[in-house]
């Protein structure tokens, strides 16, 4: 969604070089490409997994943005032909082409550089410590996916259910626990335990997941990481809300949440007005949770996982466990305390809005909707498209889904 431009004086100035360095000898000897076979040395390992971490990186932040739009945390303000889909929740296969593949990529090269690492590294993988690090991009590469998407595909192969994606992430939390556990490693171990307890919800196994949650801390937050070295680390939900207007606050729910630190966003005026979107006419609530584009992104939190806790209990009918665990979130975020719900019907609607202002374009909430949905205790996703679906290009370029 970004671009870049070149300027006519840059083309100037370029051609004048040209004529400036004729006559001498600027032959260069090109000796290819870097053969695969080159990376096979256990020196190349490290770059290797800040690579998974990229790729992450990467598709959280596109998915966030589309997942912003598509569940409601956001408003359409600007020209993108896409985001217009996303907002309305028409959007198909050829309006998540770059979520689709970016996600791909993701768990691709989280996986198969697993292999690669196993391979290079031998016996030595098993006591390293990239091995818990590689399977935590590899866990939340796919759960990303299972989250969002309306079928599983896995490298070329046929159409699935969404739930492979929750298994292998399951798989991948649970190795990179093991290895963080024996190497000692207390914030890999809470990542391992945090992720493998969002999965574990998600495939249903409620035991499973508070026993997770459980064991991590209030207070801890693991991020998926930006920086402003270079175009591609940037945080490209906070280009497409800080540096431009094209979402706003503006419309939602939560531009009726005043001085919530959980949903910070502020109003941007033009002289003694407030300042519209790149469109024109939406007015322009600008969001404040990445006010920059090195605003690393969270992943995982010790609040999500007293609302994993919280949630348990809810379905349980126990209201006074509901209550002080929401209490306990709040907690963290130095939040008044609120009161017990007089009963369960009344419970959910302070859970989903507590797990939603927790969760805040993390590109989660289009699957708390779609669970939520199914339970039939929310209707946002009603008439709307609740999943991203397989992309157009995978689907003309695999063969199976022909």
């Amino acid at each position: 969604m970004k671009k870049t431009y070149m300027t006519g004086f840059a083309g100037v100035v370029l051609a004048g070089l040209v004529i400036l360095v004729t006559g001498c000898d600027l032959s260069v000897t090109n000796p290819g490409p870097i053969a695969d076979a080159a990376l096979n040395t256990p020196s190349a390992m490290p770059a290797l997994v800040v690579g998974m971490s990229a790729d992450l990186s990467v598709a959280v932040t596109q998915t966030a943005e589309a997942v912003a739009l598509m569940s409601g945390e956001m408003v359409e303000a600007g020209n993108y032909a896409d985001q217009q889909y996303w907002y309305a929740g028409t959007f198909g296969p050829d309006e998540v082409i770059t979520q689709w593949d970016d996600m791909q990529q993701a768990r691709w090269v989280a996986e198969h550089g697993i292999l690669r690492m196993q391979k290079v590294m031998g016996s030595d993988f098993d006591t390293d410590a990239l091995a818990p690090q590689a399977y935590l991009w590899a866990g939340y590469s796919n759960r990303l996916l299972g989250e969002n998407v309306c079928q599983a595909v896995i490298d070329g192969g046929p159409a699935l259910s969404d739930s492979v994606y929750f298994q292998r992430a399951d798989s991948d939390f649970t190795q990179a626990l093991t290895y963080a556990q024996a190497q000692g490693d207390t914030t890999l171990m809470n990542a391992a335990l945090a992720g493998r307890a969002s999965v574990l919800l998600s495939l249903g196994d409620w035991s499973g997941a508070v026993a997770d949650a459980q064991q991590v801390p209030a207070d801890f937050v693991y991020d998926a990481i930006f920086s402003t070295n270079t175009e591609r680390e940037n945080n490209d939900l906070a280009y497409n809300t800080v540096s431009r207007r094209e979402y706003s606050v503006w419309g939602t729910q939560w531009a009726n949440v005043f001085n919530d630190p959980r949903v910070p966003w502020d109003t941007v005026y033009a002289g003694s007005q407030v300042q519209n979107g790149q469109d024109g006419h939406t007015p322009y609530l600008r969001q404040m949770k990445y006010p920059s584009l090195a605003s690393n992104m969270p992943l995982s939190s010790g609040a999500e996982m007293l609302l994993i806790r919280a949630e348990a209990a809810l379905r349980n009918s126990d209201l006074a466990s509901f209550t002080t665990l929401v209490n306990d979130e709040r907690a963290v975020y130095g939040m008044a305390p609120i009161s017990q719900p007089a009963n369960v019907a009344s419970a959910w609607p302070t859970l989903e809005f507590e797990r939603g202002a927790v969760l805040w374009l993390e590109a989660r909430r289009l699957w708390d909707l779609r669970r939520w949905g199914a339970q039939g205790v929310n209707n946002f996703l009603q008439g709307r498209n609740s999943c991203i679906p397989i992309a157009s290009d995978e689907a003309l370029s695999n063969p199976n889904l022909h």
